[in-house]
């Protein structure tokens, strides 16, 4: 699945960002949708995931309580809207369809499509 996010920006700490992310040739709500993100020189990481009917989502630790991600398939579109931004939140953030079934396992497997990265930048 083709997706695609928007969003990124720099801002200061303390800040908000909300990023998007279409899918703009089939229904988003055929999958799960998932944010990731990668700092420089460090690993990909999982940040947040919802299920297809946006009824339950999952965080990483590092941003429980900041971030919340949404879904509205009607516009087949996921969002993290992203709050009390810190420097360490200073990533390429990517947007990715899962397929996996059980909603324990949303962000860990069976990425069927992934967006172009939108850098985030968060100053001190």
């Amino acid at each position: 699945v083709q997706l695609q996010a928007s969003g990124g920006g720099l801002v200061q700490a303390g800040g908000s960002l909300r990023l998007s992310c279409t899918a703009p040739e089939r229904s988003f709500d055929l999958w799960n949708g998932d944010w990731f993100r990668q700092a420089p020189g460090k690993d990909r990481e999982f940040v947040a995931g919802i299920n297809r009917s946006g009824t339950y989502t999952v965080y990483a630790d590092s941003v429980k309580g900041r971030f919340t991600i949404s879904r509205d398939n009607t516009k087949s579109t996921v969002y993290l809207q992203m709050n009390s931004l810190k420097p360490e939140d200073t990533a390429v953030y990517y947007c990715a369809a899962d397929s996996v079934i059980n909603s324990d396992r949303i962000g860990k497997g069976d990425i069927e499509g992934w967006g172009k990265g939108t850098q985030v930048t968060v100053s001190s």
